[in-house]
C-alpha cells in the first residue's frame, strides 16, 4: 500500500532500522535515532542498486516520488542514476574549484608570500569587498568582459575610480593565472582597456618652498605631543622613507655606531634590502629615543600596544595638530620634498632614486644593487640634513651640490 503524508509523518523508529515501502522502488528508511531517509531501489545491468533521494522532512513524499520518476526515466534510457549523481557532484566540485573566487584565492596564496604584507592585505580586501560578491561564484572561464565591467562600474559609481582601476589590474592577474593553469581560455580584462575613465594622478601633498620648509621644521621641533611622535616627525624629513617603513622600524635593523639602517627586503615595496645612511642629526635623535623604546622591538611602538608599531595615522594626525591640512602636507610628502629639492640641487638622479627605493625594472638587479651609489648617498643624506638644519635656523640660500648651508 502506497505511503501517505500522515503515515510518513507519524512513523516511529524501532530498535533496528526498518523500511516503509511506497511503490515503484521508493521506500522510507527509518533509523533508530529517528532519522528518515528516502531511497530508490532499482536494477541496472542485472545488479540491484540504491539511490539516495534526500532526507525527510526536507524532502516531502511528493518530492521523493518526483525524484524517483526522474531516476526511472534515466534507467529506461540506459543511464545509471547513481553514476549520474556522482558525475554531477564531481562536476559541481570542479566548477566550485574553478570559480573566480577559488582561482583568485589560489593565486593570492601562491604569490602573496612574496609581497609586503600591507600590499597583499589591500589586494585581498579589495577582491573580497568589490569583486567576489558579484562574480566570485561564477566559473572563471564563463566571465565575459561586459560582466567584469559591470562589476567595476559599481566601484566607479561610488566615486572610487582609482580603486576600480586597481581592481581591474588585480582581476587581470587572476585571469592570466587561470589561463596559465588551464582554467580559462583568455583574459577578458584586456578587452576593457579604456573602458574606465582615467584615474586622476595621485599626488602626495608636499612643501618644497625653502622658506616654508624652515617654518615646518621649527614646528616639528616644537611639537608638544608624545616624545616618540616628535622623534618620528623629526626623522621623517631627514630620512624620507615611506611612512610605513618608518613606523615599522626595528631597533635590530639600526646600527648607530656605523650610522646605518638596513630595512629587510620583506618590508620593502620592491622586496629588496634598502640601506638608509643615517646623518649625524638622525643618529642624535635615535640616541635620545633609545632609552625610552630601545628595550622593545619597534623604534616607534604603539601607545596602547607597545608590541605593535605606531598607528599609520599618527604622523598625519600630528601634522594636522600643527596646522598642516591634508591638502598641504602628508607623511608621504616628505619624500616628494626631498626628491624635488635634491634634484634641483644637482645630486645624481640615480643616487636619489636609489635612496627613495623607487621601483627597479629588473627585480634581480634590485636584489643585488641595494648598495649602489652608497658612498654618494651617504654624502647626500648628510648634506640634505645640514641643509634642512640651516633652513630651520632661518637660512634661505639654496646650496650647490654637496654644499651645506652656513
Amino acid at each position: 500500500m502506497p505511503l501517505t503524508d500522515l503515515s510518513v509523518r507519524s512513523s516511529k523508529p524501532e530498535a533496528k532500522p526498518r523500511k516503509l515501502a511506497d511503490e515503484k522502488g521508493l521506500f522510507l528508511l527509518l533509523h533508530p535515532n529517528g532519522s528518515k531517509y528516502w531511497r530508490f531501489k532499482y536494477r541496472f545491468n542485472g545488479k540491484e542498486k540504491l539511490l539516495a533521494l534526500g532526507v525527510y522532512p526536507d524532502v516531502s513524499l511528493a518530492q521523493a516520488r518526483d525524484r524517483r520518476d526522474v531516476a526511472r526515466k534515466h534507467v529506461a534510457n540506459g543511464v545509471d542514476p547513481c553514476l549520474l549523481k556522482q558525475e554531477t557532484k564531481r562536476a559541481g566540485k570542479e566548477a566550485a574549484s574553478n570559480s573566480f573566487e577559488a582561482v583568485a584565492r589560489e593565486w593570492y596564496a601562491k604569490y602573496s608570500p612574496g609581497w609586503v604584507k600591507s600590499h597583499g592585505d589591500k589586494i585581498i580586501r579589495r577582491l573580497e569587498r568589490d569583486i567576489f560578491p558579484w562574480i566570485g561564484s561564477r566559473p572563471i572561464s564563463e566571465i565575459t568582459a561586459p560582466a567584469l565591467l559591470a562589476t567595476l562600474r559599481r566601484i566607479e559609481e561610488r566615486g572610487a575610480l582609482e580603486t576600480a582601476h586597481r581592481a581591474l589590474q588585480n582581476c587581470g592577474q587572476v585571469f592570466r593565472y587561470a589561463v596559465a593553469t588551464g582554467r580559462a581560455e583568455r583574459d577578458p580584462s584586456g578587452d576593457l582597456r579604456g573602458a574606465l575613465p582615467p584615474a586622476r594622478e595621485k599626488h602626495h601633498a608636499s612643501i618644497t618652498d625653502p622658506g616654508m620648509i624652515g617654518g615646518l621644521l621649527r614646528a616639528l621641533d616644537d611639537y608638544r605631543g608624545s616624545f616618540v611622535t616628535r622623534c618620528a616627525l623629526q626623522l621623517a624629513p631627514l630620512l624620507f622613507v615611506r611612512p610605513g617603513e618608518l613606523r615599522h622600524a626595528e631597533w635590530s635593523e639600526i646600527d648607530l655606531d656605523t650610522a646605518e639602517w638596513r630595512i629587510p627586503g620583506e618590508k620593502m615595496k620592491m622586496r629588496a634590502v634598502h640601506i638608509v645612511p643615517l646623518c649625524t642629526q638622525a643618529v642624535a635623535i635615535l640616541r635620545d629615543l633609545q632609552p625610552l623604546t630601545g628595550q622593545g622591538k619597534y623604534v616607534f611602538p604603539g601607545v596602547r600596544t607597545p608590541s605593535r608599531p605606531m598607528s599609520e595615522n599618527t604622523v598625519n594626525a600630528a601634522l594636522r595638530r600643527l596646522g598642516y591640512g591634508t591638502g598641504e602636507l602628508t607623511g608621504h610628502g616628505f619624500r616628494s620634498m626631498a626628491s624635488t629639492l635634491l634634484n634641483e640641487q644637482g645630486w645624481n638622479r640615480d643616487a636619489i632614486e636609489r635612496q627613495l627605493a623607487h621601483a627597479e625594472r629588473d627585480s634581480v638587479r634590485a636584489a643585488y644593487n641595494y648598495a649602489e651609489h652608497l658612498g654618494e648617498r651617504r654624502k647626500m643624506m648628510q648634506a640634505w640634513a645640514d641643509y634642512l638644519e640651516g633652513l630651520a635656523r632661518g637660512a634661505s640660500i639654496l646650496p650647490l651640490r654637496g654644499n651645506t648651508v652656513a
